[in-house]
């Protein structure tokens, strides 16, 4: 069982809130616009971290995490990339890509709004944490925090931060 907490949009933005919830996770995930690389390195001094690189991110990201990354979570296959799209709508980017060959769970950030989404055509499940920094037009700091047991995916809840002002 692995216990993932799941952000993205972080925009150079951490704080007590997050690392709290990153110290109650067995991972973290990172679905990229870190920002400034003292959020991973905050994270990564406490939990270990799987991330990927956003359109804001900077050559020192881009040289420390991929675009995509795809990799096995005890039973799960797992993408994680920044701009995805969503069910019928994915970005011309991976579209090629995850219809050849979907994970079971697919998982971007970008739009800063949270949505999980069962793909019924490719079987798959769809997630995006929404946005945990303070740079954006979200009104509410969000993240998700799960479970990976074997190969389920269970036990999903929604963190909200805070409103912002």
């Amino acid at each position: 069982m692995t216990r993932i907490l799941l952000l993205s949009d972080t925009h150079s933005h951490i704080d007590e809130q997050i690392l709290k919830y990153v110290k109650q996770a067995d991972e973290v995930w990172h679905a990229g616009d870190i920002g400034d690389l003292k959020v991973t390195d905050a994270i990564k001094a406490i939990k270990p971290l799987k991330a990927v690189y956003g359109n804001i991110d900077n050559d020192k990201a881009r040289l420390e995490f991929p675009e995509n990354n795809r990799f096995m979570c005890e039973g799960v296959d797992v993408w994680i990339t920044h701009i995805g799209g969503y069910p019928g709508r994915y970005d011309r980017r991976i579209k090629e890509n995850i219809l050849k060959n979907p994970p079971k769970l697919f998982i971007c950030g970008h739009s800063h709004i949270l949505k999980v989404m069962w793909d019924k055509k490719l079987d798959l499940l769809h997630m995006n944490p929404g946005a945990a920094g303070k740079h954006g037009f979200h009104s509410v700091r969000t993240m998700l925090r799960f479970v990976i047991d074997k190969d389920q995916i269970k036990d999903l809840e929604i963190i909200e931060l805070e409103k912002r002002k």
